[in-house]
């Protein structure tokens, strides 16, 4: 599978939790969750395999707000976000800099429940597409390449990723149109060969 060149993000519902010990403050949670399957649009799934973070855990990963990058809550080679794998999914926990006053605000937000969904970026370097008897396509990405985690204020796809989904879907469509033609280009030969 070809690597994308447009970097995609996915959302989700969690439930992220803030913890303050010894003066401390950290805000935990999953931000993704293994074998759910999320509609991108009627007809149109996609799931994340459970090995699909393998080996991308050791670059350069940011948590940030909202997908700001001027909203930094922590950094894993900073030794500020932890992240790890686990049968549920990809957890992480971010130390919140008291001195920040964004991410102290976003700690605030979390701990009261206004915001409790999660999102990460990265791009998909290998994936399985299954097309369905009923016309419906199933994406199931199995390796990426993680850039950030972040903590936002709405779970949505973003058109961008609903643009790039429905392009591998047309390109899907049309592929299956030209071996449908061969094949029957085939089958037409053959019938003039043996007649």
């Amino acid at each position: 599978m070809e690597q994308r060149a447009q970097r995609q993000t996915r959302t989700l519902d969690s439930r992220f939790e803030v913890r303050e010990e010894n003066g401390e403050r950290r805000i935990e949670g999953y931000f993704v969750v293994f074998g759910g399957v999320y509609e991108m649009w009627p007809g149109a799934t996609e799931s994340i395999d459970p090995h699909a973070f393998d080996g991308a855990l050791d670059d350069d990963i940011r948590c940030l707000i909202d997908h700001e990058s001027r909203l930094v809550v922590g950094r894993n080679v900073a030794g500020t976000l932890t992240l790890r794998v686990d049968e549920r999914g990809l957890w992480g926990s971010a130390l919140v800099n008291p001195e920040d006053s964004d991410a102290m605000n976003a700690y605030a937000r979390v701990k009261r429940g206004d915001v409790s969904q999660a999102s990460f970026a990265f791009d998909i370097l290998d994936e399985d597409t299954e097309v369905r008897a009923d016309g419906s396509v199933h994406w199931t990405i199995k390796k990426v390449r993680l850039y950030e985690v972040s903590v936002v204020t709405f779970p949505a796809y973003r058109d961008t990723e609903i643009t790039a989904r429905k392009a591998d879907y047309e390109n899907l469509r049309r592929r299956a149109a030209e071996a449908w033609r061969e094949k029957q280009k085939a089958r037409l030969s053959q019938w003039h060969s043996n007649s």
